[in-house]
């Protein structure tokens, strides 16, 4: 299971949504952390979230399971580790 956290701020907000609209991922709550989990990889479009990169390249609180696979401009893939 791939498993990431993001802190639960109006910032990442759509980008847990935008990680949600996929069908085989789960979002669920744990603390002040949004826990985004897959049974395979987890990808989400950059664009998609019209997050701006200093939002995108701090947006991970923390790694559960998981291992970051691509973090750019285009995406941020995470696969199980």
């Amino acid at each position: 299971m791939t498993s990431v956290l993001l802190l639960d701020v109006p910032e990442n907000r759509p980008i847990v949504a935008v990680a949600a609209d996929s069908n085989t991922v789960t979002v669920e709550r744990v603390g002040p952390y949004f826990k985004v989990c897959a049974p395979g990889e987890i990808v989400i479009d950059r664009r998609a979230t019209n997050a701006r990169h200093a939002v995108w390249y701090s947006s991970i609180a923390g790694l559960l399971s998981a291992k970051i696979t691509q973090w750019d401009k285009d995406a941020l893939r995470l696969e199980s580790r």
